[in-house]
């Protein structure tokens, strides 16, 4: 999952940054309103999390924009302590959520958690799919309760696509989603995390993965891309 993270204090958006990438997401910044906006616009993003108190633009002019273009990902607003109109504003521009400052990292991952599975029409922090679980606060994932060891980037993939079983999803999609805009994206590594994916659950051949009738399975659409299979 893809996170923008706004904020224009540096050593506090060095504080978050590090602890939304521990949590396993991909992180790009904006330190004002401009690039913000900007960033927004062009690119695609799971989640937003937004200061109001920018330079350049503010944050509830740049939470205005985004909505009056047609860009609706779920945005998490940073707000000042006691500045209950800053809340308000915020939530009428089109906010879906807010904290105040100061707050405690693991309210913030949490809430982001959230946003994340309604935007996707989750419910549960622990994502399932036939016998397959992901639980999105300790990126642990098993299948009939064995644990499956995944790398980072291997999570990324599948707790995208997890996300959105059933649904197609583009190679482009998914590349857009696990990568920061400034890291190295070939596309054709998903294929190779793909696969090892395939692995992990089923092995390479049939009965030799940890998972078997209850697990789901990738399904790749020539041309088009993939998609998660409940069982």
């Amino acid at each position: 999952m893809r996170i923008l993270l706004v904020e224009d204090d540096t050593l506090l958006r060095g504080q978050l940054r590090g602890a939304l990438q521990e949590a396993g997401y991909s992180v790009d910044e904006a330190s004002n309103g401009r690039v913000a906006q900007f960033m927004g616009e062009t690119e695609p993003f799971d989640a937003v999390v937004l200061d109001l108190g920018l330079p350049e633009v503010d944050g509830i002019t740049v939470l205005r924009r985004w909505r009056e273009s047609g860009r609706n990902m779920p945005v998490l607003i940073l707000t000042a302590r006691d500045n209950w109109h800053e809340k308000v504003s915020g939530i009428d521009a089109g906010a879906d959520d807010y904290l105040t400052k100061p707050f405690h990292l693991e309210e913030l991952l949490a809430r982001l958690r959230a946003l994340i599975r309604r935007a996707s029409g989750q419910a549960s922090a622990v994502l399932q799919c036939g016998d397959l679980s992901l639980d999105t606060r300790t990126a642990r994932v098993a299948c009939a309760g064995q644990a499956i060891p995944l790398t980072a980037h291997e999570y990324k993939v599948l707790a995208y696509l997890m996300h959105r079983p059933d649904q197609l999803v583009s190679r482009t999609e998914l590349t857009e989603h696990i990568y920061a805009q400034d890291f190295d994206r070939d596309s054709n590594t998903i294929e190779v995390f793909v696969g090892r994916l395939r692995k992990k659950l089923h092995g390479s051949d049939k009965g030799s993965g940890v998972c078997a009738e209850g697990c789901p399975r990738i399904e790749t659409l020539r041309g088009l891309g993939y998609r998660l299979v409940p069982p």
